[in-house]
């Protein structure tokens, strides 16, 4: 028969056995983890004789851990910061909903009028900033114009208020790296990257990587870009300096300079990183159908489909594909509304089932190169929201894909050490995070 008193130490060498169990998974597994990029490893002697360690059995009293009640208090206390494009179609409520404040901050806010007319003003393509509270309550919402003068509106009481004056915006550099797991805007966002940067980085290497179907998995980039500050606070991204994006095993590299008269991008060896043509004439989307024979879904019949169909919603931008003068705005018949472009050589683009022309554009105007020309919609033979593209040589349809991209000329030899010396610095920027991204993978 087992006593009490037995029972219980029979109950406590269990209890420390596990222990040491326990004990010993987490030093195993602390000691396989890198530190710095070194592994730690522990070994015992050769012939070393484990019997005739001594062994102690310790039973300790470890209390549970009690419930986290997170008050609206503690919430109010967390300052997010957000920072949004305003688009085409934006109303004062969707702006408001993007930046994160909660529905009865947006009533409160519709219900001030200087509030709501200084917000609606901002034009589409610029950009507001705001600071919310974990429970969407508004801190302030600013946006700094090109004049130098900043918008901030701020709550007072049950009413919100606007106020504009002159701001000085301080400059700082920004050093980042990221891995390609799925996209580009999810490897930014866990970088805790801008969605402004990495539209940039995609545009940048547009004529070089299609972001449509390039990617690969493990593809790296490195990058390194201004964000303007106000009193210490981020207030707004500015220009990408400099940028590698490593893309199936191919190095792609560009720094900003002004060596041409205007900022561009460029290799580190001084060619132009930006082609003739971009590749695509929207920044990130699908492809919904390509240049091929295909079934029309309205003709109910086979026909060549000659343009790239890019699946987008309704109201995103359209870009110029390269410097030109616009041949036509307008209707016709299947494309809906379209805009064909004139460009150098025998060279002409056309975008269909426009929802909306950009403002002001008419025929002979000239637009550059990743100008907004028009924005997505499905007006003419569309079954869904979708801009039709087609690339045209000598009037004749090709494949955009495919087709030979006209280059840019390089940097004259005469400019050439201008070019070096004001680019040094970013290549140096780029050298060190690419060797620290190496490290970091390996």
């Amino acid at each position: 028969m087992t006593t009490s008193h037995g029972k219980d130490a029979i109950l406590a060498h269990q209890y420390a056995a596990k222990a040491r169990k326990y004990r010993l998974r987490w030093i195993i597994a602390l000691s396989s983890l890198p530190l710095f990029g070194i592994v730690t490893a522990f070994g015992l002697a050769p012939e070393t004789d484990t019997r005739q360690i001594p062994v102690q059995n310790i039973i300790e009293n470890l209390s549970l851990p009690t419930d986290v009640q997170i008050t609206t208090a503690q919430t109010d206390n967390t300052t997010l910061w957000h920072d949004e494009e305003i688009v085409q179609g934006d109303t004062v409520s969707s702006i408001l909903q993007r930046l994160g404040l909660s529905t009865p901050q947006i009533l409160r806010f519709l219900k001030s009028p200087d509030a709501t007319r200084a917000l609606i003003q901002i034009r589409p393509g610029k950009r507001v900033q705001a600071a919310v509270s974990g429970s969407g309550k508004l801190v302030w919402l600013r946006h700094v114009g090109t004049d130098g003068n900043m918008l901030e509106i701020t709550p007072d009481g049950q009413q919100f208020f606007a106020k504009v004056q002159p701001v000085a915006l301080t400059t700082r550099t920004v050093m980042k790296s990221g891995v390609i797991h799925d996209s580009l805007f999810t490897a930014t966002d866990a970088a805790g990257i801008p969605d402004t940067i990495a539209t940039q980085i995609a545009n940048i290497f547009s004529t070089d990587i299609d972001f449509h179907q390039d990617l690969r998995r493990n593809d790296r980039f490195n990058v390194v870009y201004e964000v303007l500050y106000h009193n210490g606070q981020a207030i707004m991204t500015g220009r990408v300096l400099a940028v590698e994006f490593i893309n199936a095993g191919h190095d792609y590299r560009a720094v900003l300079s002004d060596v041409s008269g205007k900022d561009d991008y460029y290799t580190p060896e001084g060619k132009p990183i930006k082609k003739a043509f971009l590749r695509s004439p929207l920044p990130f989307t699908r492809i919904s159908s390509g240049f091929a024979m295909r079934f029309h879904p309205i003709l109910k019949k086979w026909k060549q489909h000659k343009g790239i169909d890019y699946a987008a919603p309704i109201g995103t931008k359209v870009m110029a594909i390269a410097d030109a003068t616009v041949d036509f705005v307008g209707q016709q018949r299947g494309y809906g509304n379209i805009v064909v472009l004139k460009h150098a050589g025998n060279y002409s683009s056309a975008y269909g089932h426009l929802s909306a022309f950009a403002k002001g554009l008419h025929r002979g105007e000239h637009v550059a190169r990743g100008d907004i020309i028009g924005y997505v919609g499905m007006t003419g033979w569309a079954t869904g929201p979708h801009l039709h593209y087609e690339f045209r040589i000598a009037g004749v349809p090709v494949n955009p894909l495919t087709a030979k991209i006209p280059v840019a000329f390089p940097i004259s030899a005469r400019l050439m050490p201008y070019f070096h010396r004001n680019t040094q610095s970013l290549v140096s920027k780029l050298n060190l995070l690419h060797g620290a991204s190496i490290v970091a993978m390996d």
